[in-house]
This record gives structure tokens, sequence and C-alpha cells, in this order.
């Protein structure tokens, strides 16, 4: 399988391989069980998946959720218990993160995500004292593929220049684009400086909004590799700007939990509106 362009700076193991399966029709619990030898988190069975792939000694998948009027409640990603496991690291020089291409449900409804990107960060990256340590970066595109070739920065810090800042109405209440968070092939990161991680409290979960040319690009839970071995089960509110650049429903919430029966855990954006 060739890499997709998207990541065509890297080795073929950075994308790692099964992204070529296809599930037919309405994804339920059953097909799930068939097609992927997995069940689905937290007993719902209105789920569409998308194709599942290697991470550590587990796999992945891209999922959404409808309710029985057919709309979708949540959108997020499964990994299997096995993926917090073996786990690739970095040498020095060498590109800090390990991209995770995750497709979306080829059947079931739209989204306003176009597709999934999880990034293992085995180091943590910048700022220093804030988000250096391992976690998962969970890159929700509203863009697609293409479109996210195009981003280009001369350095991290483009993204404190004037024309990277978004209008006031798409920034989240008490989020900042400061300078060193633009990233090429990816975006610039809005963070919010209110966040625990922010004010010498251990990096936990937090979520990012991605912005290039003054646009929506993507939203980001990110969530420490520390907290996945916790096993929690939590709901985090999100901040929401006044509007959005692309029509569509964005989430009110994010939840981080671990599903203990089918030992699977689930990064997923929710009360969409």
């Amino acid at each position: 399988m060739r890499a997709p362009d998207l990541f065509v700076d890297l080795n073929r193991e950075d994308i790692m391989k099964g992204t070529s399966k296809r599930f037919p029709g309405l994804i339920i619990a059953i097909a799930l069980v068939s097609a992927l030898g997995l069940r689905p988190a937290f007993g719902q069975v209105g789920t569409h998946a998308g194709p599942a792939v290697p991470i550590g000694k587990g796999e992945a998948y891209a999922m959404v959720r409808t309710g029985a009027d057919g709309a979708v409640t949540s959108i997020g990603v499964v990994m299997t218990a096995a993926a917090l496991d073996g786990l690739p690291t970095r040498a020095p020089g060498e590109r800090s993160d390990v991209p995770y291409l995750l497709p979306m449900p080829a059947s079931g409804p739209k989204t306003v995500v176009d597709h999934v990107v999880v990034n293992w960060e085995p180091a943590g990256h910048a700022p220093s004292k804030v988000y250096d340590v391992p976690h998962f970066d969970f890159h929700f595109y509203v863009v697609d593929r293409g479109e996210v070739e195009k981003v280009v920065f001369a350095s991290p810090d483009a993204s404190g220049a004037p024309d990277q800042q978004p209008p006031a109405e798409l920034m989240a209440a008490g989020y900042i684009l400061p300078p060193g968070t633009a990233k090429s092939k990816m975006g610039a990161h809005a963070v919010n400086p209110a966040g625990g991680e922010f004010q010498q409290q251990p990096f936990n979960a937090a979520f990012i909004y991605g912005y290039y040319n003054k646009r929506l690009t993507f939203i980001e839970p990110m969530v420490s590799l520390a907290y996945l071995k916790s096993k929690p089960s939590v709901s985090l509110p999100v901040s929401r700007p006044a509007k959005y650049s692309w029509p569509g429903a964005y989430p009110s919430s994010y939840r981080v939990a671990f599903d203990e029966a089918h030992q699977v855990y689930e990064i997923a954006l929710e009360d969409l509106r």
C-alpha cells in the first residue's frame, strides 16, 4: 500500500497497514464483531465504523454514532487497550510524532469531520513543562487531505502573525493563537491558557482548535498516555466560538472513557449542535 500523499515524508511503517478495509452498509454491533474482531464500545448499536488501523499492539478506528432518529450523536475514535502497548519511539533528529490516518466510515451519515489523524507523541511537544509528556493528539480535520497538504508555515512562530489570527467570532472564548504552535501539513494550534496544564497542574486532557489562513482546519482533543492508562470515564465541556468556518454540527463536550467490558478506549466529540 502506498503511503497517502498527506504523509509523503514518512516511512511506510509510520502509516501502518490496514486502511484498505471497507465495511458494507450499516455497521452495527454484530458487523463490528465479524469484520473487525471487536465489539463497539459502551453497548451502542447505532454505530458506523471506519477501517481498523494498527496502533501499538492493538488497533483503532474512527466511528460515528447515531440516535434512534438517525441523527449523529457523537464522532470519535475507538482504540483497543492493546494500542497503548508497544508504541514506537523517536530518536533525536527524527520527526517527533507518529501519525496514523483513520478514514471516516464509508457508510452512514456524513459529518463535519473529513478524516481523523491520531498523532502519537512519544516525548510530547512544546511548550516545555506543559505538553512535553507522552500523549496522543486526536486531530479531527474539517477540511480534506488536499487542503491539509497545502498548509505550509515558514516557522512554528508563524502562528502569532497577524495574517494567521482568525476573526474574533471564529475563536472560542478564552482561547489564543500564540507564536510557536504552527505546524505545516497540520495547522496553527489555538490553546486555552486557563487550562490546568498551564497552571502547573499535570496534563491529562485538553481541547485545541486548529487554523490556517484564518479558517478552522481541525478540532483536537489531546490526551496523555498516563491519563488513558488510568482508565478514565469523563465528559468535559468544550468552549465554542460564536461562528465556524464551515457549516455543520460541532461539539459542546468531549468524552474520554474506558469500557472495561470490551477493553476499548473512546475519545469522542459529543453534544453536537
